[in-house]
């Protein structure tokens, strides 16, 4: 069960992405959490680092869909200003709008990558639907009120993990 929670790999941050690295891995598309991995979970608009770096993926060829637990209006709000597909409330760890990105995007599973900052939503969710899911170290040190109960219960999982010597991993920057 615990390895459910093991992301197939970790880094900083999304900038640690590159399209060249994802295609030599065959990877054409990605399925990106929003909230505290793109952005800090109150933080409205994408920087202008973000926004070049969805231009690279897109002038790379790699679609890029954001999967959030969050509601329309703040989804879309992030979302429509920089032409990327979202979808909201997505419920996750339940694998259904992982599999309805990959529908959206025109890809399988094994050319999608899911990218998130939380273990019991991104991380759980993706391995359940079958991805190659990548871990973000959160861009803030806060969370929303139900982001806040997901830590608890995240630390605890990741203390087992690291115990168990299956992952090693940084805390919050």
């Amino acid at each position: 069960m615990l390895k459910l929670f093991l992301p197939s790999e970790q880094i900083k941050s999304i900038f640690d992405i590159t399209p060249e690295d994802l295609k030599k891995r065959g990877i054409k598309g990605i399925i990106t959490d929003l909230d505290n991995t793109l952005v800090e979970w109150d933080r409205p608009n994408a920087t202008q680092k973000l926004m070049e770096w969805f231009d690279q993926m897109r002038e790379h060829g790699i679609l890029v869909t954001i999967v959030s637990n969050n509601n329309e209006q703040r989804v879309r709000a992030f979302s429509d200003p920089l032409r990327i597909p979202f979808i909201y409330r997505a419920k996750k760890p339940l694998t259904t709008a992982f599999k309805k990105a990959c529908v959206q995007m025109g890809l399988k599973r094994e050319e999608t990558v899911v990218v998130g900052d939380q273990l019991l939503t991104d991380v759980f969710g993706g391995n359940r639907g079958g991805f190659h899911t990548i871990l973000v170290i959160p861009v803030s040190q806060s969370d929303g009120i139900n982001t806040k109960i997901n830590r608890f219960f995240e630390r605890k999982i990741m203390s087992a993990l690291k115990r168990k010597g299956m992952i090693e991993w940084e805390e919050r920057n």
